[in-house]
């Protein structure tokens, strides 16, 4: 087996695997950007171990894999790895001992000292011990625009989420769908969080999301948001596709004006030969607040009984952390790495926006949702939010009301 610096120092701690063996990686990265993405860590942990990559996709959004994960590893049938984010989902199952420590694997490749913002190791730590292995860093708060569709349109391509809204019915007139959004409650809830965190004010959006204040919730930035949201539902009325992959191609294709998506969007703007700044614009905090959340994806490892499928589970820990697969990875994914020391200078000009406003510190950083708000809670508005955007006859307060409700119960 050949060894990177970076796999010599973590079997200074544990030791190797006694012979190439396979690992199961569960996931549900199965759009075209992802799958070329997962490649490039597939074909990483291969030539750097000698082990096999058992690929474990799982079609359909975490909200689908996710139970299905959680199902196989309560009931005794443990995969090698999994995808899940780095927060609190898996809180319960680091608690009933089911994930391993993966403490020794940090310690020997200093991700301490490399991982930045540091709050994404700190979501995968428990009582001070490590249990995942971060990989990238997704933000939410973005908006796509097809340039040629509003080319066809008569109008300007917006700056802002004012310009967007007010651009819409030139849209309606060119026959486009102004904005694209898929049915799932995950996509619903996507959009209601990047809206109110442009509307309601990044104070607002911290007392709500971070401190849980249900007076703020129900107060007057949050109605302003819900109304905001209330006229994106009508943007989005006739938008009938079911998965984001979908709702992004409307975009590719300029069938629709824009879209709120995570920066996960950008592989598939890659995959289709598009041209950041040309082709398409994207717009961070939909160009009125420069900030992002350091959400995103991370590999967990489950419990087992067998030492050679551990010894190639913190194999692969380190390797995920390794400087070529957060370039490799992340440039084919539309990510950010989770290493502050790479070169990311070949990333698009949307990268390099995100890359902009991750160096500039604290200021422009949230934490995600998953980092703040527990599966139970998250789940809780994303069922209201599916229910606000596909019923038009909700009113914004009667939500906003709703929504106050969940926050006050929040933990």
């Amino acid at each position: 087996m050949k060894l990177t610096p970076s796999l010599l120092a973590m079997t200074a701690v544990f030791g190797t695997a006694a012979a190439a063996g396979e690992l199961e990686v569960t996931h549900w990265w199965t759009s075209g950007g992802e799958a070329a993405a997962v490649k490039t860590l597939a074909e990483t942990y291969e030539s750097q171990t000698g082990n096999a990559w058992v690929d474990g996709a799982i079609a359909g959004s975490g909200g689908t894999a996710r139970p299905i994960i959680i199902s196989r590893i309560l009931g005794g049938d443990p995969m090698g790895a999994t995808q899940m984010t780095h927060g609190r989902q898996a809180e319960e199952l680091i608690e009933a001992g089911m994930m391993l420590d993966i403490t020794d694997v940090a310690e020997a490749n200093g991700w301490t000292e490399v991982v930045n913002p540091p709050a994404l190791l700190d979501g995968c730590t428990v009582d001070g011990r490590i249990y995942c292995a971060p990989l990238n860093i997704h933000s939410a708060q973005w908006l796509w625009l097809s340039h040629k569709a509003f080319e066809e349109a008569g109008v300007a391509v917006p700056a802002n989420w004012d310009e967007f809204v007010a651009a819409a019915p030139a849209l309606k007139q060119a026959g486009k769908q102004p904005l694209a959004l898929g049915q799932q409650p995950w996509q619903s809830n996507l959009a209601f969080g990047t809206i109110s965190l442009a509307v309601a004010g990044l104070d607002a959006w911290k007392a709500v999301n971070i401190d849980k204040n249900a007076e703020v919730a129900a107060g007057p930035d949050y109605a302003a948001a819900f109304e905001a949201v209330a006229n994106a539902r009508e943007m989005a009325a006739g938008s009938n596709v079911q998965d984001w992959n979908q709702a992004t191609n409307m975009v590719i294709t300029d069938e629709a004006g824009g879209q709120i998506m995570g920066d996960w969007a950008q592989g598939e703007f890659a995959m289709a030969g598009e041209v950041a700044g040309e082709d398409y614009s994207c717009l961070p905090g939909l160009g009125v607040n420069a900030v992002l959340d350091t959400g995103g994806d991370a590999i967990y490892f489950p419990v087992n009984d067998d030492p050679d499928v551990t010894a190639m589970q913190k194999e692969l820990a380190a390797v995920l952390l390794s400087p070529e697969v957060q370039v490799a990875f992340n440039l084919a994914k539309g990510s950010l790495p989770v290493r502050g020391d790479i070169d990311m200078s070949t990333a698009n000009a949307c990268m390099q926006k995100g890359l902009e406003i991750l160096a500039g510190g604290s200021d422009g950083i949230l934490p995600s949702g998953d980092m703040s708000l527990t599966a139970d809670t998250t789940g809780q508005v994303e069922d209201l939010m599916a229910e606000f955007w596909a019923d038009s006859s909700m009113s914004a307060a009667d939500a906003q009301a709703r929504f106050a409700a969940i926050i006050a119960d929040a933990d």
